[in-house]
C-alpha cells in the first residue's frame, strides 16, 4: 500500500513547536507592558502638570494672576501627594493581595519620626533653651540622647532609619502573622491593635519621642531654611517625583509574574498553595514593600506640615487611608491616588467652611461608595469614557 504522507504537526493556540522537533511546548506568558499607549500619555500628562505646570504657576505667574499657585496651595498639594503615596502603598496589599491593613498609619508615622528627629537636631542652639538637646528633652529633664537617636544628626543615617524602621517592623510582624495564616478581619484587627499600642507608647514622656507634643518648630533641612517658599516648592517637587516613581514601581510589580501570583493569592489562596507556591513569601514581600513606601511618604510629609506627633498613629487615620483606596477604586493603582486627592481636597474645604460636618460627610461618602460604587470612582470614569467612545 502506498504510504500516506502526513502533514507536519501544527501548534495549537498558545503552543509552539520546539525547534528541530515535533514536540509541542507551551508558550511563555506574554509580557504585559507597564502601561498602554493611552496610559503612558496619561502618565506623561500627570508628570507635566505636577513637575512643570504647578512650579511655573507658583514662580512665574504674579500673585494677582487667576492661574497663580500660591505657597499655601503648593504646601497643600505636597501634603496630599504624601497621602497619595500612602494610598498607593495600601492598594498594593489590599487591592492586589487582598490584605486589608488598618495599621498603615503606623509605618507612615515611623518614617515621619525618623525625619522629624533629624530636623529637631538640625535646630542646633536656635531653640527656646539654646541647648544642645531639643527643647522637649530639656523641658522633660533629659540629660543625653537615648541610644536609638544616636547619629540622627546625619541626614544619611536618618534616611536609612526612614526605610529600615518601618521595613523591619513590617517584616517581623508580617512573618509571624502570615506564617500563622492570620488573614481577613482578624489581620485587620491586629494591625489596628498594633498601631494603637505604638500610639500609647509614643504618648509617654519617658520614651524620647516628645510625648503628646511630638516634634515641631523645625528650622532647617540640609542647612537650608525650611519655611521659605523655595524649600516648600522643592519638597513638593520631591514628593511629586517620588509618587510618580512609586507608581512605576507598583505597576512593574503588579504586571510581573509576581503580580499574577499576588492576585491569585487574593482570589484563591488555597489553590495557590495546591499549585506549589508558598503564599507567605509573596505576602511578606509586598507587605514590607508597602510599609517602606509609607515610611518614605511620612518622611516627606513632616517637613511640609512642620510637626509629627502620636496622633498620626491613631486608628482613625489608618481607617481613613482605607477609605481613600475604596473611594478611588482598589486594585487599580491610579484609583487610590485619585481617591486621596478627592477625599483630602474635600477635607481641606470642609475643615475650613464646616468643620463640624466633616466626619458626617466622610462616613456618608464611605457608605455611598460601598453601596453604589463598589469599584470606586475609577470604574465610574471608565464606564463614562466607554459610553462616550
Amino acid at each position: 500500500m502506498e504510504a500516506i504522507e502526513r502533514p507536519p504537526p501544527v501548534a495549537a493556540p498558545g503552543m509552539r513547536a520546539a525547534p528541530g522537533a515535533g514536540a509541542l511546548t507551551r508558550l511563555a506568558p506574554p509580557v504585559r507592558p507597564l502601561f498602554t499607549t493611552r496610559g503612558w500619555l496619561g502618565y506623561a500628562a500627570a508628570a507635566l502638570v505636577l513637575l512643570v505646570v504647578v512650579p511655573v504657576a507658583n514662580l512665574a505667574l504674579p500673585a494677582a494672576h487667576p492661574l497663580h499657585a500660591s505657597d499655601y496651595l503648593v504646601t497643600l498639594l505636597g501634603k496630599i501627594l504624601c497621602y497619595a503615596i500612602v494610598a498607593l502603598a495600601m492598594d498594593l496589599i489590599w487591592g492586589y493581595t487582598g490584605i486589608l491593613s488598618l495599621g498603615h498609619g503606623l509605618f507612615f508615622a515611623l518614617g515621619g519620626y525618623a525625619m522629624g528627629m533629624y530636623l529637631m537636631r538640625s535646630i542646633g542652639h536656635d531653640g527656646v533653651y539654646h541647648s544642645d538637646l531639643p527643647d522637649f528633652m530639656v523641658f522633660l529633664d533629659w540629660k543625653a540622647y537615648p541610644w536609638y537617636w544616636s547619629f540622627t544628626d546625619h541626614f544619611a543615617y536618618a534616611a536609612l532609619l526612614v526605610v529600615l524602621v518601618p521595613g523591619l517592623l513590617a517584616l517581623v510582624f508580617g512573618f509571624f502573622a502570615f506564617r500563622s495564616r492570620i488573614k481577613g478581619v482578624y489581620f485587620s484587627i491586629i494591625t489596628q491593635a498594633l498601631t494603637y499600642a505604638f500610639m500609647l507608647l509614643f504618648f509617654r514622656n519617658d520614651t524620647g519621642f516628645g510625648g503628646n507634643n511630638g516634634f515641631t518648630d523645625f528650622k532647617r533641612l540640609l542647612g537650608f531654611p525650611i519655611a521659605t517658599p523655595e524649600m516648600r516648592l522643592a519638597l513638593y517637587a520631591i514628593s511629586a517625583a517620588f509618587l510618580l516613581g512609586a507608581l512605576l514601581l507598583a505597576r512593574y510589580v503588579v504586571t510581573s509574574r509576581l503580580g499574577r501570583i499576588l492576585t491569585a493569592i487574593r482570589d484563591a489562596e488555597s489553590r495557590v498553595m495546591f499549585c506549589g507556591y508558598n503564599p507567605v513569601h509573596y505576602k511578606l514581600f509586598v507587605w514590607t514593600l508597602s510599609a517602606v513606601i509609607c515610611g518614605v511618604a511620612g518622611a516627606l510629609y513632616v517637613p511640609q506640615v512642620g510637626i509629627i506627633n502620636p496622633s498620626e498613629m491613631s486608628p482613625a487615620n489608618s481607617i481613613e487611608i482605607a477609605i481613600w483606596v475604596a473611594v478611588g477604586g482598589r486594585g487599580t493603582l491610579v484609583g487610590p491616588i485619585l481617591g486621596a486627592f478627592l477625599v483630602n481636597g474635600a477635607k481641606s474645604w470642609f475643615t475650613q467652611a464646616m468643620p463640624e460636618y466633616w466626619l458626617f460627610f466622610l462616613g456618608t461618602l464611605f457608605i455611598l461608595v460601598t453601596l453604589l460604587l463598589p469599584h470606586g470612582v475609577v470604574a465610574l470614569l471608565r464606564r463614562r469614557g466607554e459610553a462616550l467612545r
